[in-house]
Parts: C-alpha cells; structure tokens; sequence
C-alpha cells in the first residue's frame, strides 16, 4: 500500500487550552477591531456634527446683526422721516416713507434667504453623517467576514500540519496496520499511537476540508 495523498475532512484542536486559546485570541481581535471602527466613526460623526452646528451659529450671528443693522437704518430712516414731517416737507415725508418700506421688504427678502441657506446646510450636515455612519457599518462588517474567514483557515491549516506530523511519524506500516486490523484491534492500535479517531481513503473519494472547517466555526 503506498499513501499518495490525504485529504481531511474534519479538524480541531485534541487539545482544549490550544482550541480555547485561539477561539480567545480570535475573539479579542474582533473585539478590539469593532471598537476602534466604532470610535473612529463616531469621532468622524460628532466633528462634523460639531462643525455644522458652528457654521450654523455662525450663520445665525450674522443674520441677527444684518436684522439689527437694517432695524438701526429704518429707526434712522423714521427719525429722518420725523425731521421733514416738522418742518413741513410733505414730498421729502413721502421719499422717506418709500424707501423705509423698500428697506422692510429688501430686508424680509434677505432674511427669507438666509433662512433657506441655513435649512440647506443644516440637511447638507445630516446627509453627510448619514453617509458616513453607513461606510463605518459596511467596513466593520467587511472586517468582521475577513476575520472568520482567516480563522478556519487557520484552524485547518493547523489541524492539517498536526495530522501529517502525526501520519509522518507513525508511518506506512502502522498505517496499514489499522487499516487491516480487526475492530479491537484498531482501537487498541489507535489507543498506543494517542489517536482518538482515524480515517483512510484513496483519491476516489475526496474530503471537502473547507466545509469541516465552516463546521467547526458554527460550534
């Protein structure tokens, strides 16, 4: 009997401390890599939050004292249009009462703009952090999928090397041993070499290894 190949269908850890260490050490990467994510955004999220709501005070400030200035020039305009009324210039009276209304309704307009901008920039800044909350989700999740996926293949790249060791060292003849081996016998074979279970199988019938390992990962 000469072996060509082994294929293997199921692997995990013998030892328990090996398989709770790395199921630990897997588990603390995550961990570790979901909060970072998680800061990151949220950082990402509250700066530009931050800076909106100053652009918008800001905004706000400015509009208050263009209000102010304009409410300053009517009063001006009124004192002025009280001068002329005293000292009985009926047509200087009438220009002064026409420009305070043109002011009023160029001021109504200015401020119905700066009203409009301010809703603009003020749903700018929500989209933004929309936006930005939903790539921190999809990077976190993309990490998260990378990160199982490394782990069965580490799990059965490790089992993989173990068992070839364990074949290397036992050799063809004890191989072939429990392969012919009566049901006892194989047992007590099984038992001298330290082996709980063992499998032999030709290129005909090939071991999916990739989906023992998914296995391994659901438990």
């Amino acid at each position: 009997m000469v072996i060509t190949n082994i294929d293997i269908q199921s692997v995990e850890p013998v030892d328990s401390k090996t398989r709770d260490a790395l199921q630990k050490s897997v588990q603390l990467a995550i961990e570790i890599t979901t909060k970072s994510q998680e800061a990151t955004a949220k950082h990402e999220a509250e700066r530009r939050e931050q800076a909106a709501r100053g652009k918008l005070e800001r905004q706000k400030i400015s509009d208050e004292a263009a209000a102010e200035q304009q409410r300053t020039n009517l009063l001006q305009l009124q004192v002025d249009s009280a001068i002329v009324e005293a000292s009985g210039q009926a047509t200087a009276e009438a220009q002064a009462i026409a420009e305070s209304m043109s002011i009023q309704g160029e001021a109504a307009v200015k401020q119905a703009e700066l009203t409009s901008e301010a809703e603009s920039i003020r749903a700018r800044a929500e989209l933004s952090q929309r936006i930005a909350k939903q790539e921190a989700h999809i990077e976190h999740q993309r990490a998260l999928n990378n990160l199982e996926i490394n782990k069965a293949r580490d799990l059965a790249q490790i089992e993989a090397d173990k068992f070839k060791n364990i074949i290397k060292a036992v050799g063809p003849e004890m191989i072939e041993a429990v392969a012919t081996a009566g049901p006892t016998n194989q047992v007590e074979l099984l038992s001298s070499l330290g082996l709980k279970s063992f499998m032999v199988t030709d290129g005909n019938s090939p071991i999916n290894l990739f989906a023992t390992a998914q296995g391994l990962l659901g438990q």
